[in-house]
């Protein structure tokens, strides 16, 4: 009787619902050039998109990572350089930093996924400081401490040297990674996902390999966080060591967290808060940056335990499931006082 009543209680609102948040992020994604610095706006989308990749490993399956900063500073570079001495448009280049990223991350997942809990997140920190270690003495190919400077905005002959112009040529890489991460969440595949997550043990025991998805959700979580790295390079020209420092990764962790983890669009409200106040601040002249930022980080955790969007939605869902179960006790007690119909013969 429970389960059917959640049921009917969530097929009614949930599309609707859905599809409605839809249209308004998407509204949104468009319109943000016209209400802020166009470079800003197409940060907040990158970085929504790098929060999201995360999400998928650490919401849904539970695997805290600390060395994430690897891949999106990795496809920076990689797409940086493929710009540059192969003179691909920025799409294919930013789509093989993505899959040169996705080629590194294979063997790191699968030496990290042999470990779990803090184990796991010592062991991604530890890889992703080797890569920034290589990325600073490899000072031919990355530039060193100069970063990788003049990467160009070609894109089959068209000028896009104006920020507003090239952000809409960069949103559908953008969107196609968001609606990528959505569709994954939403498939079977996902649902071994949040079964890892709950219960690893569990998910052994029905005989899933779970290891083998771990290392898939790895590889894919990677895979866009290149993809949003590569666009940041090329959007930015340069990719710097900063894109693959440690303090990168916690930056990633605290936009989950801020926003509300397992949720997909918790990252993004996530991104978003944090890169306008690190603009604001800036532009303020404020160097306190990182106080600032904790400050409300510590704030959101004692106040949202679910992070802000994951806090929103688990209210609505408790009202709506409420008044779903408030109305079908209504109808029950109304068909037990009607009386019983009369036997004939």
């Amino acid at each position: 009787m429970i389960l059917t009543r959640l049921v009917k209680a969530t097929s009614g609102w949930s599309p609707v619902l859905r599809i409605g948040m839809l249209v308004v992020g998407l509204a949104l994604a468009l319109g943000l050039p016209w209400m802020m610095y166009p470079p800003i706006a197409l940060d907040i989308v990158a970085w929504g998109l790098f929060a999201v990749a995360l999400d998928l490993l650490l919401g849904y399956t539970g695997m805290l990572s600390f060395g994430h900063a690897a891949f999106w500073g990795s496809s920076a570079y990689a797409t940086g350089i493929i710009a540059k001495q192969v003179g691909l448009p920025f799409y294919f280049a930013v789509l093989g930093g993505a899959l040169v990223v996705a080629a590194l991350a294979l063997p790191i997942a699968m030496l990290c996924v042999r470990r779990s809990g803090i184990y796991f997140a010592m062991v991604t920190l530890a890889f992703a400081q080797m890569i920034y270690f290589i990325a600073n003495q490899w000072r031919a190919v990355t530039g060193g401490e100069n970063g990788l400077q003049g990467v160009p905005r070609r894109f089959f002959g068209v000028d896009l040297t104006d920020s507003f112009y090239f952000y809409y040529a960069a949103l559908p890489l953008l969107l196609l990674g968001l609606l990528g991460a959505w569709r994954v969440v939403h498939s079977p595949f996902g649902r071994v996902m949040v079964a890892i997550r709950e219960n690893q043990a569990r998910a052994r025991a029905l005989g899933y390999p779970v290891d083998r998805y771990k290392v898939q959700v790895f590889v894919l979580s990677a895979f866009l966080a290149g993809v949003a790295g590569g666009v940041y390079a090329v959007s930015h020209g340069f990719a710097s060591l900063q894109e693959v420092y440690w303090t990168t990764s916690g930056k990633v962790v605290v936009m989950n967290i801020l926003g509300g983890m397992g949720t997909l669009w918790g990252p993004v409200l996530g991104a978003a808060i944090i890169v306008q106040l690190e603009d604001y601040l800036a532009t303020a002249g404020i160097d306190a940056t990182n106080l600032v930022t904790g400050v409300i980080f510590v704030v959101t955790v004692l106040l949202f335990r679910r992070g802000i969007w994951g806090t929103v939605r688990y209210l609505v869902r408790s009202r709506t499931a409420t008044r779903h179960d408030s109305a079908a006790d209504e109808e029950d007690a109304e068909a037990e006082s009607r009386p019983a119909p009369a036997r004939q013969g």
